[in-house]
């Protein structure tokens, strides 16, 4: 295990009443009620959030509309002490990923870097990090979550995934970057541990992303994948492992 990172403040459970839209849950915290923020615009696997548990953050900003923010989600049952959490604040994975660039746990993907940039742009697109000269995009999926479900979780019926427009734009200039790049990476950042393999459901335009993928990865992208054990207290990395073979394959 390599340097834990840690939150500013410790996320305190709570439980899920109700998610009101795409930015607002309602949770049960001590007897108390309280709006807060959801970070995931998505959805959230195909589980029904009512009666889950959930870890949030607070904020002393005068400025912000809403005080807490539900960080992350468990499937496990209420009961369990120590959750498998998933975290669903997908600003938070690139944090992640420039802490454990800048304390070196990414150096089996990616190393001799003596810079670390953000949000570099690249064509016509901005992609999230420049570390040497290895342009790096990072995604979190959880549309798809790979974890066992509690017997007190509730299933919905869910329609594919069709904004993809964004994400094979990357994609393309990703691979546009060789022509002057030694190499780009598409990291796959999944804010928890993987305990069950469950089906994903394709794209309304899945032909074509794969279409866009394969051609990435003939042009030299890589594909790698991260694991993460998510703690009240902070994160640390559990895996790195690079998947190129897989998802060329898929």
């Amino acid at each position: 295990m390599g340097e834990k990172y840690l939150f500013e403040k410790p996320l305190t459970e709570a439980v899920i009443i109700k998610r009101n839209s795409q930015f607002t849950m309602d949770v049960a915290y001590q007897g108390e009620i309280l709006r807060c923020h959801c970070p995931a615009t998505t959805r959230i696997g195909d589980i029904d959030v009512k009666g889950v548990s959930c870890l949030i953050s607070s904020s002393d900003d005068p400025k912000r509309k809403l005080r807490y923010t539900v960080e992350a989600v468990s499937c496990d049952e209420p009961e369990v002490e120590n959750k498998n959490w998933i975290g669903i604040n997908l600003i938070l994975s690139n944090r992640l990923v420039e802490f454990l660039l800048e304390t070196h746990q990414l150096d089996a993907m990616v190393s001799n870097y003596d810079s670390i940039r953000r949000e570099v742009t690249l064509g016509i697109s901005k992609l999230d990090f420049l570390v040497g000269n290895t342009y790096l995009e990072v995604k979190s999926p959880l549309t798809t979550l790979n974890v066992k479900y509690g017997t007190h979780i509730k299933t919905k019926k869910v329609t594919p995934f069709s904004s993809t427009d964004r994400f094979q734009k990357h994609i393309r200039e990703l691979a546009g970057s060789l022509k002057s790049h030694e190499r780009a990476i598409l990291l796959t950042v999944n804010q928890y541990m993987p305990t069950e393999m469950r089906p994903h459901l394709r794209s309304t335009h899945y032909a074509e992303v794969s279409q866009t993928m394969k051609e990435a990865l003939n042009a030299g992208i890589e594909t790698w994948n991260i694991n993460l054990k998510f703690m009240p207290d902070g994160a640390e990395l559990i895996s790195l492992t690079e998947t190129s073979k897989e998802t060329k394959n898929y």
